[in-house]
């Protein structure tokens, strides 16, 4: 079927083409080397071979594979081309055999074929076949010769070769010369091949019956049909010269370097004549030599010597044949051979071409990736064109010579990494073996892509920041910093909280681009003193790699928080005013130096120095004393307690911590020089009366108001209750004339022996009794103002409570009538004789205590029960103490 393309597209070749392209479609070599044969003259867009097919690539593998050819001679490269969609091999430019290899026995071209995806190379070979298309050919069309008519038969004339580029069998192959009398031609082969002419003197000549003859000889070659050339000889037939010059030497031999300069001697012939006279004098010459080489070299014509005219070159020509003649004057001539061997010289260094470079490459490709292709050629031979190669510097790269000789692969020794070198750069050495030596670079740069190979990488594990508190919200905390050593996307890295201890999430943000850490709010100490988040950066490859980095966030403290004083309940300042009643202490009189009058307990939500608290006292009528330790807070005596002491004391502490700026509070103190609690009440009586002007003032005014309120609706409602008595009692006040009372004897409620204050306390009562339902109470008459000795520790009163009644149904008992009660027992604590302590609020308690035992079990109380009620009357005039104390003005105490 090819063949059959074949002679449709070319059917001017003939015959003689078809086997030959039938040869070159079948002939397939190994997998390095496909060889195609295809003869010579074939027209441009001749088919060649399937190349892709013998490459063993589909059609459809092609626009990927991208098949290619390419060479290191770019001359070679002009004569044959690829078809991109076939894949098939086509001539594109004519080939004549003589004039691509000359008289070369072989002629072939050479060129690679290149596939990408993967990158793979090729080595085809197509041999050019000789047609018979150049008939031999002489030098010259005319030979003149004179021959002597004596000259014996069997005498040899050189009559030169023809030239004929064709080679083999259509090379020349003979000559022939026309039917003679006298004449015979006689093919002759030298050492080089080649075929000359020489004409033979069959029978002797006789000038007086023929003085010229003219023939004609013919030059065959063999081919299928064989072509022909022709020259005329023309032969003058002389008198008699019988002797004819003779050369020493029937072939001469000489070498010569290939650079030796022009004038250089080649050698020197040398010829002799027995003759005398002119016919002894010989010249030299030239016999038919190819032009070129007379461009070449020259013969002096009296001496023989051959010198050299023009530079040799080794690559171009490397022998030369002369044909060297000596004439002597009487016309004959000798000849003979001069062949001069051209000697290498190491001129011509190596030549690289880069075919192909794939770059850039990724740096993730396996180990033994072809990187690039290039081929290596020396014009030299021998020793001077064995050629080395190597690649010099420091690169993940080796060089790997092809199966045919001058190919070069360039690939990947050891594994690729673009983050410790983008880019490779390597000189291709080519060196051979000459001496001197001569060497031929070419520089290869290969660039590595990146791969998203390596994580973001923190400068630092684990970062600490420290921020005081109440920062502003948004203040910067910290910047984190990433490093990704890919490129490009691969080395973009963002930012973000990938989690960290619990509820550290939003105290902070970060931002995604730079790594700066924020604060989302302001930090206090007091509520958070650290805590950690997790950074994650992570680059933009695809798939994308992270890392984290814990970050750590110390809040410092700030002295944004003053002492708060425990106990006692501490002061705005000197002059305020206490919300209830102020803590007082008992020092016994008999107290000596150091005797503890009472603790200041502070605490300070700060931290550190913040929270170091020093104690001192500010204010004291008797500065000498008392004095406060700096560091406990403890007040104590300074010296011993004397009958000249006021028995009222005010202290003042103020209690500061050791921030910048301090902050401080106060701490007011009221001690009562006094053995007994006893004799404390009536210095707290008369500090409850010594108030504060201005507070009795307001006291007062707010009684007065009050009164005057109660005063009218109390008229009012006199007045209504007079005008409802004219009118009749309804039936719902009838129950105010019965007995309102219990008339059970007196009883006492259970001791105030709880709170602090160190005395118990009999209450007179009525026990009480069932009121009837409905009935109202009478509201409390108003207690006697007695001293605070009476009430505690004096005599029992010596009247009945107008409240109780002899017995069960029994009408009460004159609201005036006299009580008879029993002196009440004193029941005191066992160490009544020490120092009391004792609080408003805490005796404030102790009377509600107290009120709760007083004659209700229990601490329950009846409906109607009258003991209960005379225990309620008793206990608030126990709390009307420490509240009127405690409401007088400290600075009147």
């Amino acid at each position: 079927m090819a063949g059959g393309r074949r002679q449709s597209r070319r059917r001017a070749a003939g015959p003689v083409l078809l086997p030959a392209l039938l040869l070159g479609l079948c002939c397939r070599a190994a997998p390095e080397r496909i060889r195609y044969a295809i003869p010579e003259e074939l027209g441009r867009g001749s088919l060649v071979g399937p190349l892709a097919r013998d490459l063993g690539l589909s059609p459809a593998e092609l626009p990927a594979r991208k098949l290619r050819v390419a060479t290191a001679a770019e001359r070679q490269l002009k004569y044959f081309s690829v078809s991109a969609e076939s894949g098939e091999l086509y001539v594109s430019e004519r080939l004549d055999r003589e004039e691509m290899c000359g008289e070369a026995a072989s002629c072939s071209v050479s060129f690679e074929a290149l596939v990408q995806n993967p990158l793979n190379v090729f080595h085809v070979e197509v041999d050019i076949q000789d047609v018979n298309d150049n008939s031999p050919r002489f030098l010259r069309d005319t030979f003149q010769l004179e021959i002597n008519e004596l000259t014996s038969p069997g005498a040899r004339y050189y009559l030169g070769m023809a030239e004929d580029p064709d080679v083999g069998s259509n090379a020349l192959q003979g000559y022939e010369l026309e039917k003679n009398g006298y004449f015979a031609v006689e093919v002759k082969q030298s050492q080089d091949g080649s075929k000359f002419a020489e004409l033979v003197l069959r029978r002797a000549l006789d000038r007086e019956s023929e003085q010229s003859l003219r023939l004609v000889l013919t030059a065959l070659d063999g081919g299928d049909p064989p072509r022909s050339g022709t020259a005329q000889l023309c032969i003058n037939v002389t008198d008699a010269n019988d002797n004819a010059p003779v050369f020493a030497q029937d072939r001469y031999r000489a070498s010569l370097r290939e650079d030796a300069p022009p004038g250089s001697t080649v050698l020197h012939v040398s010829a002799s004549d027995a003759d005398a006279g002119s016919n002894a004098r010989i010249t030299y010459g030239f016999g038919e030599t190819p032009a070129k080489v007379l461009q070449k070299f020259v013969v002096d014509a009296e001496s023989g010597t051959v010198t050299l005219q023009e530079a040799l070159d080794f690559e171009e020509t490397r022998a030369f044949s002369l044909a060297v003649e000596a004439r002597d004057g009487g016309g004959l001539v000798a000849h003979c051979e001069v062949e001069v061997e051209v000697l290498d010289v190491n001129d011509n260094a190596p030549e690289i071409t880069l075919l192909s470079v794939s770059s850039p490459v990724p740096e993730d490709a396996p180990v033994g990736t072809v990187v690039a292709l290039l081929n290596v050629m020396d014009r030299d031979s021998g020793e001077n064109g064995q050629v080395s190669c190597e690649l010099s510097g420091e690169a993940p790269l080796s060089l790997v010579a092809s199966s045919s000789g001058g190919s070069y692969k360039v690939v990947t020794a050891s594994a690729l990494d673009r983050e410790q070198a983008g880019e490779h750069r390597v000189t291709v050495v080519a060196r051979d073996r000459g001496s001197p030596a001569l060497s031929g670079r070419a520089a290869l740069v290969l660039e590595v892509s990146d791969v998203n190979d390596n994580a973001p990488v923190f400068e630092e594990a684990a970062y600490s920041a420290y921020v005081a508190e109440n920062n502003a919200a948004g203040a910067p905390v910290l910047r984190v910093r990433a490093r990704d050593a890919d490129a490009g996307a691969n080395g973009r890295v963002s930012y973000w909280l990938a989690g960290g201890s619990a509820g550290a999430a939003p105290y902070v943000s970060v931002e995604a681009r730079s790594g700066a850490v924020y604060a989302q709010r302001s930090f206090d100490y007091e509520q958070c003193r650290e805590f950690a988040v997790a950074v994650r950066a992570q680059d933009g490859g695809a798939p994308a790699r992270s890392s984290t980095a814990t970050v750590r966030v110390f809040v410092l403290d700030r002295n944004d928080n003053a002492p708060r004083v425990l106990w006692p309940a501490a002061g705005a300042g000197p002059g305020a005013v206490a919300a209830g009643p102020a803590p007082f202490e008992v020092v016994p009189r008999s107290a000596e130096a150091g005797y503890l009058v009472a603790k200041v307990v502070a605490v300070d939500a700060d931290a550190g120095r913040n929270a170091w608290l020093s104690y001192e006292l500010v204010q004291a009528p008797e500065p000498a004393l008392f004095r406060v330790g700096p560091h406990s807070g403890e007040v104590r005596t300074a010296r011993a307690v004397s009958e000249r002491d006021a028995a009222k004391q005010r202290l003042v502490a103020v209690v500061k911590d050791h921030g910048q700026p301090a902050l401080s509070a106060t701490a007011t103190l009221h001690v009562v020089l006094a053995e007994s609690l006893q004799e404390a009440l009536p210095e707290l009586s008369e500090r409850a009366a010594g108030a504060d002007s201005a507070a009795e003032l307001q006291f007062y005014l707010v009684l007065a108001l009050a009164l005057l309120s109660a005063l009218f609706l109390l008229s009012v409602a006199l007045a209504v209750l007079a005008r409802l008595r004219r009118a009749g009692p309804p039936a719902v006040l009838r129950c105010l004339g019965a007995q309102r009372f219990s008339a059970a004897g007196a009883a006492f409620p259970a001791d105030f022996c709880e709170g602090t204050l160190p005395y118990s306390y009999n209450l007179c009562a009525a026990p009480g009794r069932a009121v009837a339902e409905g009935a109202w109470l009478p509201p409390p008459p108003p207690l006697p103002s007695l001293p605070a000795e009476e009430l505690l520790g004096g005599e029992r009163c010596g009247k009945r409570s107008p409240s109780s009644s002899a017995g069960a149904g029994e009408p009460p008992a004159e609201p005036d009538a006299p009580q008879v009660c029993e002196p009440a027992r004193s029941r005191s604590s066992p160490s009544a004789g020490r120092s009391r302590r004792a609080s408003g609020p805490g005796s404030s308690a102790a009377a509600v205590r107290g009120e709760r035992s007083s004659g209700c079990p229990g601490g329950k109380e009846r409906a109607g029960d009258a003991p209960c009620s005379a225990s309620r009357q008793a206990a608030a005039a126990l709390r009307a103490l420490p509240a009127a104390a405690g409401s007088a003005s400290p600075d009147k105490f």
